[in-house]
């Protein structure tokens, strides 16, 4: 059995850790409200703009923008992986990178290329580990992200997709369904379909003004980037709750270890002191 003073010194460092736990829990329940606020009033206008660009898939303009070209074969294939740039919030983007992982096999076994962009320093330095090919990556968006930041990163597989370099991308992230409860996803991006995103049959027409070009490149490319914001705000919120669950249950870890050490401790202080009565009764009737 260990001493006295190895087992107080253990219980001081669990107590020291479950101070930082505890304050770890608090920060990450006040940034989880802000981040839920800041997902839920994005998801409106993510859901108009969606519906808005099924219903264009469907239309026949004058035009037809790239996007919304669906490619007779798909050679390659691109992804934006969406993680936290912090650690310490359970199996948040263990979850998702496996899910990334397995459906990246998928397409190697069917013989696609592959091009990631990840966002977010978890699966920067993941996609880094497996020799993905990354196209563009981007870290370091602390707690309020804004759509400027995300835009060069994006544009950067828009441009591949337009070019011919890839053929579909998809978006993968952890989907916000409440506190307790987080859903990896990955979801097509582009070709734009309306069955993809659940636009009923039947056609649609608009009158476009000034022309149909500038009004359709505008908005798609309005609808791309606020789905990859949506993405990231809705992976934000997953990753306070997470961060905040797994810490109330590290705090709640440490206050069982620490009752433990509790009992060892004063099991080893009794055996102490009834050694120490024993030694002296002992040599008190050696003395009679």
């Amino acid at each position: 059995m260990a001493g006295s003073k190895e087992i107080r010194t253990k219980i001081k460092s669990v107590e020291n850790t479950r101070k930082i736990t505890r304050a770890m829990e608090m920060v990450a329940a006040a940034k989880m409200r802000k981040a839920q606020e800041r997902m839920r009033a994005a998801r409106p206008y993510a859901e108009k703009i969606r519906n808005v660009a099924a219903h264009l898939s469907r239309a026949n303009p004058e035009y037809k923008h790239p996007f919304l070209v669906k490619r007779e074969t798909v050679k390659n294939v691109g992804l934006i992986v969406v993680t936290s740039d912090k650690g310490l919030c359970g199996g948040l983007n263990t979850n998702l990178l496996r899910l990334a992982i397995n459906e990246m096999k998928t397409w190697e076994g069917e013989g696609k290329g592959l091009l990631v962009c990840p966002i977010g320093n978890k699966g920067f330095g993941f996609m880094n580990r497996i020799g993905a090919k990354v196209q563009s990556h981007l870290t370091g968006l602390g707690d309020t992200p804004h759509i400027e930041k995300l835009i060069g990163t994006v544009k950067a597989m828009l441009d591949a997709y337009v070019a011919g370099e890839i053929d579909a991308i998809y978006l993968s992230y952890n989907h916000f369904i409440n506190t307790m409860k987080q859903e990896p996803r990955i979801e097509q991006l582009l070709p734009l379909t309306g069955e993809k995103m659940g636009t009923s049959e039947g056609n649609w027409d608009y009158i476009y003004e000034p022309d149909a070009k500038k009004v359709i490149d505008e908005l798609l490319l309005r609808y791309i980037e606020s789905l990859v914001y949506q993405a990231v705000v809705e992976n934000m919120a997953s990753e306070q709750s997470s961060r905040m669950v797994a810490m109330k249950a590290a705090s709640d870890n440490a206050k069982s270890v620490i009752g433990e050490l509790k009992l060892v401790y004063n099991k080893a202080r009794q055996a102490a002191i009834t050694k120490e009565i024993s030694e002296i009764v002992g040599g008190a009737a050696a003395i009679g």
